[in-house]
This record gives C-alpha cells, structure tokens and sequence, in this order.
C-alpha cells in the first residue's frame, strides 16, 4: 500500500512537471548572437522570457512561446545603462524617452551635481521661474518622491538618481560662498541619510558649477562618508577638466580613500587644446588610485565636443551668487567692466556653438558660432558673452569643440570606462525642436557601436556592451540588471551590429539613431521593429541604501 501511495505521488509530480515543461513562454528571442555582457564571447542562441524575468538562454529549438522573434544575423544583448542622463525634465514633458531608447537605453541614471529633490518652497518657486517650454508642477519634495512621480507618471525606461551636493548645499544655505556651520553640515548628512534609504545610488557632485562648486574637499568627504555607509557610490564632476585636471582627479581620489567609499568620474576628458596632453597623467593617477585598491572608475559620451552653459567663461567672482545675481552684478557697470576684462576662453570664439535660448527672441541665433554673432553685432567676444546673457536671462547653452579625437578614442579603451550622453532623452518633435542641442542626445550609444566598434575598431564589440551594461551595473551595485542571466530582469536589446549609427549631427541634432530592432524593458516590448510602441514599463531601480531592500 505504501509502495502504491509513493508510486502514484512520482506519477502525478511527472504529469506536473511535463505540464510546465510544456507551457509555452511568453517570449523567445530566437538565433540571436547573443552578448551576455561580462566580456565572454558573443554565441548563436535564443533568450527565453516570462513576465518581466529571463527564464533560459540558450537553445530551444523545441520549445514555444505566445511571442517570437526572429534575431538571426541580430546581435541580442542587456539593455544599456546611461551613466548620465539630464532627462530629469524631458521624461516629465514625454516618458517616451525616444532619444535614448531607440539607441537601446533602458535605466536612465539621472543627477549631475544637482537633483530632483530634495526640495524647500523657496528652491520649487526658483524651479518654476526657471521654466522654459517644458512646463510642470512641482508637487514632491524629496528625491524617493520625484522618482515614484515619474513611475506613476508613466516611463519607457527605468529610472535612478544620485543625490546631489549642489541641491544639498541650496536647500540648507541656499548660493552662499562660505564654510557651513556644523548645524548646517549635520542637516545635510541627514538629508543625504534620507536620500540614501530613499534609493539614491550615492551622492553627486558638478564642482565647476555654483552651489556645488563652493563645498570644500573636506565637506564632500563627510557627506560621502554617509554615502559609504549605504553602500553608495561617489560620483563627480571634477573641479576642474582644464590645466589643473590632474588636481581635481586628485582630489576624487582623495574623497574616495578618507571617506572610503568608491568614486567615479563624469564625462572624463582633458579639455583645451593646451591641456590634452594632460589626459595620460590623469590616466596614470587613476591607475595607481587602482592599483592601491581604490575603486576609481569613469564615464564618457562618444564625441569631442561638450556642451554647456555659456556662462562657465565667467570669471568665478560673477556666478557665486547664482544666475539672479550674475545679471545683476551686469547691470553694474564696472562690474560688467571687470567681468568683461576676467572672462577666459579655454576654446576660440569661432568653436563655440550657440545651442539654446530662453529668449525666443534670440533663437534665430541658435546654429551660429559665438565669432559670428560676435561679427554681426560689431561687439567683441567677450562683450558678446555678457550681452547675450544679460538678454536671455539664463546660462544659455553652447557647445564647445574642445577636445582630440585621439583622446576620445584612448579613453574608450580603459577597462573601467562606462558609457554616458549628459544630455536629455527628446522625441524629434513638438517643444523639444524648439531648441538645438548637442548630437549626444540622440547618438552617444549608437556611435560607439556604429563608429569606434564597427568602423573605427578601437575596441570590440563584446567589451562595448561590457561598457554599457555589466559593468555600469555593477559599479552602481544593481540587483539582477545589466547581464543576460537567467532570473535577471528582462531588459534586453536586439540590434543590427552591421547597420547600427548615430545620425544626429551638429548641424541637425535631432535625428534618432538606426539599427535598434526591439527593446524591452521589464518584459514589455518599447521598441518594435525600430518603432516605439507607446508602452510605459519603467520602474525606479533603487540604490543600495534604499530602506526597504
């Protein structure tokens, strides 16, 4: 009797099993090359998914699924990683994400130096003002706040932050030049605490920019201190990317080994002609902070120009006070006089590019060089600048021509180099033309992939999607993101090695890329055949600190 029991159990738990074995998938990406992302050799396989996991990579020449798709001749990877993305706003304006998506993005990592929270009224009306054809309310306060806004708002990719030093820095002193009293120091920890257990993957700061630019080295290191405690990351743009680059990598350093806590660089780069031979320097400092054991890492966008504000050629003394203030210091004249005589160009005139106005009325000037409009003005440069600031009323953006190609492409063979656009993700239509702006935002990825993999060589394509997935994941310490693993969210790429390109230029910038057949994001299809399918699947992927891991 026994025996049958037990006989008849092994029976029905056959039946069982059978039953699932044969349940079809809801997904297979089948003959792909597939490119796990942890720089192993691409293979011909089929990835398998249910809901939002992968559930088998390899072959499954008898199995089915609800949905297939055919990737042969189709490169099938993990979906890339933006180290940093401004599409803090134009995920708001449309959660498309169009830009990035279309070139295989999928975690959009936002925070720069500054932050969507946290917040006080006083910094929510000065948001407001700041406005320009993206208009939104303001009705969150922290950080953990903004990222559930624009989950429920509705996102094609998923979402991170760090928290920056500059938003910090505003919420408790507002653009104050000095030393912050220990009562100030104290409520900008527990700030950056709240951010952490919030899921902020660490802390941020932009140094060339005002507020962030006033903290000390030894205020940073007590704010990453907190950070290391939640397992965080630090992440900086650096003092200083000029002729004292190899200072400021230094002091990245240094906040990476007193707060102990690992450190990456944003867009890294030596810029100015004049100081592009500085790059092997820096190089070399990171590679020693390496081998003592710090973890330094960097990012970088795929082009040799940066953009930014017009106002960073401003001598120091005129943007302390922030941008209210620097127009008002113009309407002094002696002190328009002395700013005048003290701004410095680190590139000619004639390679500075005019990009985005808040003026309407200046916008016929977007396109044109800083040289020209200077020409056409019978003004110098330098006068240009200040009148052109004074009536925009605002940073206005530019780009720079300012960097060597070379080192672009000396850069890209580092083992610890992520990916990056610094730019915001735009669909080519409505507000969004409204302005120009620099080709990274539709093209950083696929011109890795298209230009320095498939033309130039400089690396390959396995240590490419290396760059752009496993790697980024693992330096921010995501669970279950950034490789074709079984059991780890399906965010997954299926592209065209043979045909992906950028085809934003300076000129025109607002052109998506090509080659990107299907993206997935969480198990749902975003990108079909090369077209958005208007789904909404991003998530927030939290920090390690985040309370409820």
């Amino acid at each position: 009797m026994k025996f049958y029991i037990h006989y008849t159990y092994l029976i029905l738990l056959g039946i069982l099993f059978s039953c699932q074995e044969d349940k079809p998938f809801d997904l297979i990406i089948r003959n792909g090359y597939i490119i796990v992302g942890d720089r192993s050799a691409a293979f011909k396989g089929d990835v398998a998914i249910n809901a939002d996991t992968i559930v088998f990579i390899g072959n499954l020449n008898n199995k089915k699924a609800l949905k297939e798709i055919d990737a042969s001749g189709l490169t099938v990877a993990p979906g890339f990683i933006n180290m940093l993305s401004w599409a803090n706003e134009s995920l708001i304006e449309d959660g498309r994400s169009q830009g990035d998506i279309r070139q295989g993005v999928t975690l959009e990592v936002l925070g720069e130096g500054r932050s969507m929270g946290p917040l006080n009224e006083e910094m929510k009306n000065s948001m407001r003002e700041g406005q320009q054809g993206i208009k939104y309310d303001i009705n969150w306060n922290s950080l953990g706040e903004y990222l559930e806004f624009l989950e429920n708002k509705g996102v094609s990719t998923n979402i991170a932050s760090f928290v920056g030093n500059g938003t910090l820095r505003q919420y408790v002193m507002n653009f104050e030049n000095r030393t912050p009293t220990e009562k100030e120091l104290y409520k900008m920890k527990e700030l950056t605490k709240q951010a952490m257990e919030e899921g902020a993957m660490g802390l941020s700061t932009s140094l060339i920019y005002v507020p962030s630019g006033h903290a000390s080295t030894e205020e940073i290191i007590e704010l990453a201190k907190i950070v290391g405690q939640y397992n965080g990351l630090y992440i900086s743009h650096i003092r200083d990317e000029e002729e004292y680059l190899l200072e400021a990598v230094n002091e990245l350093i240094e906040i990476s080994e007193k707060a102990e806590v690992p450190a990456e660089i944003y867009h890294f780069k030596a810029s100015g002609m004049a100081n592009w031979k500085l790059l092997d320097s820096a190089i070399a400092l990171i590679n020693n902070a390496r081998k003592k054991g710090l973890a330094i890492t960097t990012d970088m966008y795929m082009y040799n120009a940066s953009s930014t504000g017009l106002n960073v050629v401003l001598p120091s003394w005129a943007k302390e006070g922030g941008h209210a203030m620097t127009v008002e210091l113009m309407a002094n004249p002696a002190q328009r006089s002395k700013m005048i005589q003290e701004i410095y160009f680190h590139v000619p005139p004639e390679k500075i590019l005019l990009v985005g106005f808040r003026n309407k009325a200046l916008r016929n000037l977007i396109g044109k060089s800083l040289a020209e409009v200077a020409q056409e003005r019978n003004l110098t440069p330098k006068e240009t600048v200040v009148e052109l600031i004074k009536e925009d009323n605002s940073r206005i953006q530019v780009v720079y021509f300012s960097m060597s190609e070379d080192n672009v492409k000396k850069k890209l063979t580092l083992p610890y180099m992520s990916i990056c656009s610094d730019a915001g993700s735009y669909t080519n239509q409505g507000v969004f033309l409204e302005q120009s702006t620099h080709p990274r935002a539709y093209g950083s990825f696929a011109r890795l992939l298209g230009h320095f993999v498939r033309e130039e060589k400089v690396i390959s394509l396995e240590e490419a999607i290396y760059k752009l997935t496993t790697l980024p994941a693992t330096n921010l310490k995501l669970k279950k993101r950034g490789t074709l693993k079984k059991g780890y969210f399906a965010d997954v790429v299926v592209f065209d090695a043979n045909e992906i390109r950028a085809n934003a230029s300076f000129k025109e910038p607002h052109q998506y890329a090509e080659g990107m057949k299907h993206v997935f994001v969480n198990g749902t299809q975003v990108i079909d055949n090369g077209e958005h399918t208007n789904q909404f699947p991003g998530r927030i992927v939290r920090g390690p600190g985040w309370i409820n891991n």
